[in-house]
């Protein structure tokens, strides 16, 4: 097949990659020049992603892969067009269609016929039939349905192991119509590998589940689910601490219990995806309370810990604090709606002066984020732990001369390590 995949970022370059690796032709457009330049020379244009590299070496000198920023040269003739580009939110994750409107046009006005369009992007619930299918008929004269099909396949994949997670999770497809739904599973079924999953109550491999508005609400209820879950986690965490309850004995007993699966506690959700899904549900469904209040509780989780340092450390005003971890989660770089940026506010707020430490990241790039950096090593009054890369659970008091109190909000420590130092952990008092 020839197949074009709009949008070489984290997912859409591994997923052309991994398209290309099962033989079919695969062109990629981009809007940035050094990102297309970068994949032609076959070099990964951003570090972290396993196995990209490999695979780049070894498909574009092959010839099965290579990226361009012209619609035109990608689109006409494809069999497939699975389109993955970003769907933008304002600070209150209310959905920005800007950049997908206009991949959506240049898509349409070089639509052929008989192509699959498969969107990839998490979307509110009835926007590839009201939104999409509309424009791309208007933009290309074709009819969906009977000239090309439309289909919603969310991605299901972490940005690190992305090729891991295409084996493993089921691959969903809503169609807005029956062969659109079955051309889409037999693309899905020539350009994917799975896993055995014993685990799972039905074959692994692609589902059809009727529409592509089950298939958007299936993205959004399993990322919703699992914000309202750390929201939960976080409510017992904060009454725990204030009842002298250790939450994580309790969230272990919990779960000996199969039908119990409480998450951690901990000081942010941040990310893409879990804090930014359940607003796209809110924006389909304003009624949803439940939803509403998980999302609260788990944005105020920065300023709640910052609180918990207050509280140990004493009046901030003046206290140098380091926030360790300027990325959402370890070994990530990647700071979208990072708990960084409420904890520095907060600092800043009670009077301290906050600095940011993160090994994945330079000096000039975390003041570019709008932060001072800090160095292990340099006289600090306290510390702050906002993410749990892997280098925080090997800190010791010697690497923060000075520290007076540790608030590790992602539980990398313990407190036998921190001697002499007060030690606090959220849902511990």
């Amino acid at each position: 097949m020839k197949i074009a995949v709009i949008a070489l970022g984290k997912i859409g370059l591994p997923l052309a990659v991994q398209f290309a690796s099962k033989g079919h032709d695969v062109v990629g457009v981009d809007v940035n020049q050094t990102v297309v330049d970068l994949v032609n020379a076959g070099t990964e244009p951003f570090p972290g992603e396993a196995h990209l590299q490999e695979l780049l070496s070894e498909l574009v000198p092959a010839g099965k892969l290579r990226a361009t920023t012209d619609y035109a040269d990608a689109v006409p003739g494809a069999d497939a067009v699975v389109l993955v580009v970003p769907l933008f939110v304002d600070k209150d994750a209310n959905p920005d269609f800007g950049w997908m409107d206009t991949a959506t046009a240049e898509l349409a006005r070089h639509l052929t016929p008989d192509t699959l369009v498969a969107y990839e992007t998490t979307l509110p619930v009835g926007t590839t039939r009201s939104r999409w299918k509309p424009a791309l008929e208007a933009g290309s004269g074709l009819v969906e349905g009977k000239d090309f099909h439309l289909v919603f396949s969310p991605e299901r994949v972490l940005t690190g192991r992305v090729f891991e997670d295409l084996r493993k999770y089921p691959k969903l497809i809503g169609g807005l119509s029956e062969a659109g739904a079955a051309k889409a599973v037999e693309f899905y079924e020539s350009v994917l590998d799975f896993d055995e999953r014993p685990d799972l109550n039905r074959a692994n491999g692609v589902w059809d589940l009727g529409s592509a508005e089950a298939s958007e609400l299936a993205k959004l209820a399993e990322t919703t689910y699992r914000d309202v879950n750390i929201g939960l986690a976080n409510q017992f965490a904060r009454f725990a601490a204030k009842t002298g309850i250790d939450i994580y004995q309790v969230i272990a007993a919990s779960n000996s219990q199969p039908f119990s699966h409480i998450h951690q506690p901990g000081i942010a959700v941040g990310g893409h995806c879990i804090p930014v899904y359940p607003r796209l549900y809110l924006w389909n469904d304003p009624e949803a309370t439940v939803v509403r209040a998980a999302r609260a509780a788990n944005a105020d989780m920065p300023d709640y810990t910052i609180g918990l340092l207050e509280g140990a450390y004493g009046d901030l005003t003046g206290a140098r604090v380091v926030v360790l971890g300027a990325a959402y989660r370890g070994g990530v770089k990647e700071t979208a709606f990072s708990g960084v940026f409420d904890a520095v506010e907060a600092i800043n707020r009670r009077g301290g002066t906050a600095l940011v430490h993160d090994p994945m990241y330079t000096d000039a790039e975390l003041e570019k984020l709008g932060f001072v950096a800090y160095h292990l090593g340099d006289a600090v009054d306290a510390a702050v732990v906002q993410a749990d890369h892997a280098e925080y659970r090997e800190l010791t008091p010697s690497d923060l001369p000075g520290v007076k109190a540790f608030i590790d909000g992602r539980r990398v420590s313990s407190a036998e390590k921190w001697a002499g130092v007060i030690y606090r952990v959220i849902g511990k008092a």
